[in-house]
């Protein structure tokens, strides 16, 4: 027989019993300071890089199930260079996204990478950063095209500049002709299960993410955005109305300092804004056309100290308010600070069962500087918490 009984060391539970367990489970740190949802389900773990496909099971929001490149064989990125984009060198970044099979990616050291034209992500692939300094940086970006199922984790994706068109590989048959990319950090191009955590953006030559063409099931969460005009875009245009199935989840993001507008800029689709830290901006905080739904849900809003700019949801000002007073724009329990204000609109949300199921519970508007303190590249060693 086993007796057992529960007690408390510095913090951390622990089971005594008076057999040897047969399974031991994985050790939780005392003192870690994972605070939000997606972190406590990881962070916490020093044993995380003897076990990284873990990560894939802490999705939250509308991409939670998306478990990337879980399914395959770990994979390390040796090779920093891009050199041939259309049949890219074995141990390169982009050797490694253009696999027509399933991959968890990581980094063999800190690496800066300056990609010659847009590197095209292909289904079912994880690129994991923790461990590594990465840098993506004065080159082109990342693209989402047309898969599903892909993590992108643990990257600062910083000054990428607009390039040319190309022929670049994109799974293991030919290369594949792309257009002039804009300099977007990561474009996410009529794709499905995207998950973008922790990563680092600043200073493109367009967006930084931008989430288009009846992309779905997207998570953006614990990231970090500065010094930028065009911040955000989800949704197309105006005229692209398959946009409607739309719904993207931005959680635990530090917006700023430094960035002007368009956290996000929305069209038609559903969005969950939750648990946000918006360090002020320049214009506004997001915006949106074509009848979205935006769900503001205990979201921190510092406002600029420029009295013309204290409006958090901005609508356009051609656009009458006969058209936009029946679109659901909806604050729940933000904390408005420094004269930012929030004007509702729509009335209640009717929400489908998808939808709800998607969302993130809201934590406290004044818990939002505890819960986003961390976003961005975190700085992870093997052995240690993150």
């Amino acid at each position: 027989m086993i007796v057992a009984r529960e007690v408390t060391r510095n913090d951390v539970r622990v089971l005594e019993s008076t057999k040897k367990p047969t399974m031991r489970p994985r050790r939780i740190l005392a003192g870690c300071q994972a605070a939000n949802q997606i972190d406590k389900c990881w962070r916490c773990k020093p044993d995380w890089a003897e076990n990284r496909k873990a990560l894939a099971q802490c999705g939250k929001g509308f991409a939670a199930g998306t478990t990337g490149g879980a399914a395959g064989e770990i994979y390390k990125v040796t090779d920093p260079s891009d050199d041939d984009v259309a049949k890219p060198k074995e141990g390169t970044l982009r050797w490694a996204a253009s696999r027509a099979k399933p991959l968890w990616i990581i980094f063999e050291k800190d690496m800066v990478i300056t990609l010659k034209n847009e590197l095209v992500v292909t289904s079912d692939k994880t690129i994991d950063g923790r461990g590594a300094k990465v840098e993506i940086c004065k080159g082109s970006s990342l693209t989402i095209y047309e898969v599903k199922n892909v993590i992108i984790h643990g990257l600062h994706i910083h000054d990428t500049i607009a390039t040319p068109a190309a022929t670049v590989a994109s799974g293991e048959g030919p290369p594949i002709p792309r257009f002039k990319s804009d300099g977007d950090g990561i474009m996410i191009y009529g794709s499905s299960k995207v998950w973008v955590d922790h990563c680092t953006f600043a200073h493109g030559s367009d967006g930084l993410v931008d989430v288009t063409m009846g992309s779905t099931m997207v998570t953006i969460s614990n990231c970090r955005f500065s010094n930028h005009d065009t911040v955000m875009l989800l949704g197309s245009d105006d005229a692209f109305t398959k946009d409607q199935n739309m719904k993207v989840t931005v959680a635990y993001n530090v917006f700023g300092p430094g960035c002007v507008q368009r956290m996000p800029r929305v069209r038609h689709g559903f969005f969950h804004i939750v648990n946000n830290f918006y360090d002020k901006w320049k214009m506004y905080a997001f915006t949106g056309t074509k009848k979205p739904t935006i769900l503001s849900q205990g979201n921190k809003f510092v406002a600029p100290d420029n009295p013309s700019a204290k409006q958090v949801a901005f609508r356009p000002s051609d656009l009458p308010e006969a058209d936009w007073k029946t679109w659901v724009w909806k604050s729940t329990g933000d904390l408005l600070e420094n004269g930012a204000v929030f004007v509702n609109s729509g009335g209640e949300p009717k929400l489908t069962p998808e939808q709800q199921a998607g969302m993130i519970a809201a934590e406290p508007a004044a818990s939002v500087p505890a819960l986003t303190k961390d976003a961005g590249v975190l700085t992870c060693a093997p052995g240690t918490p993150c």
